[in-house]
């Protein structure tokens, strides 16, 4: 498997006919991929550090493609346990992703959380966030759309945040085996490699941020193949 070139396909999931059962089983299972692979507590070590060093009292996210929820949901429950004012709201083109992502929210009772049907490259972000973030969706875009979606995160108060794949051949293996550890979602099964050979290394990230305006962002690995960027306003 050669990934030392990226190689974009559409994903089961970003088909418009996919059956709406077959839709909340894979987002289901990414539900368990995302658990295992802790990208919610990452986002969430970044906004407590964000929130202590600004003095933020209250504040405001915004999760960019946000599919089931997974992530909006759990900064929902984090906030809501450690007694922090926490708004978040989670945007999705997908009707199923939104109606799911919903009724996941009202069976926990979740107050500080809520979730829209929008297009994420298109719509524009009329209200104000301190913080945007967006997670697992850059590796579905070409570049010249990571560019546009990244300054359009721009407009953030405080902050942004995105976790994405690293291309790699480890981290091909990972997707392959993983999805079929933690799911029986073919779907899943499907488009986790097929996510991974679309994914940017951190060079190329950097460029990306650098040409949408976000100097000085910070670019990490972590585990699992995984990077973070993190802009914060000067």
């Amino acid at each position: 498997m050669d990934l030392s070139r990226r190689h974009r396909e559409d994903e089961i999931m970003d088909q418009p006919g996919l059956d709406a059962i077959e839709h909340q089983a894979a987002l289901s299972g990414l539900g368990r991929v995302n658990w295992w692979s802790r990208t919610a507590g990452q986002i969430w070590s970044f906004l407590e550090k964000l929130r202590r060093e600004r003095k933020l009292n209250h504040f405001r996210v915004l999760d960019l493609a946000c599919g089931g929820g997974d992530v909006t949901l759990a900064l929902a429950r984090r906030a809501r346990s450690a007694g922090i004012p926490l708004t978040v709201h989670g945007w999705d083109r997908s009707t199923t992703a939104v109606a799911y992502a919903t009724e996941r929210s009202e069976r926990a009772g979740l107050q500080n959380v809520e979730f829209f049907e929008r297009d994420v490259l298109n719509d524009p972000i009329e209200q104000s966030y301190d913080v945007i973030a967006c997670t697992l969706f850059l590796h579905h875009l070409e570049q010249d759309q990571v560019e546009s979606l990244l300054r359009k995160m721009s407009a953030a108060k405080q902050a942004v945040i995105v976790d994405d794949l690293c291309r790699s051949r480890f981290g091909y293996l990972l997707a392959w085996f993983g999805t079929r550890i933690l799911t029986r979602s073919p779907v899943v099964h499907t488009d986790g490699p097929l996510s991974v050979r679309a994914a940017f290394t951190t060079d190329e990230i950097e460029v990306m941020a650098k040409s949408a305006g976000l100097e000085g962002a910070r670019i990490r690995r972590h585990w699992p193949e995984r990077f973070s960027l993190t802009w914060v306003q000067p």
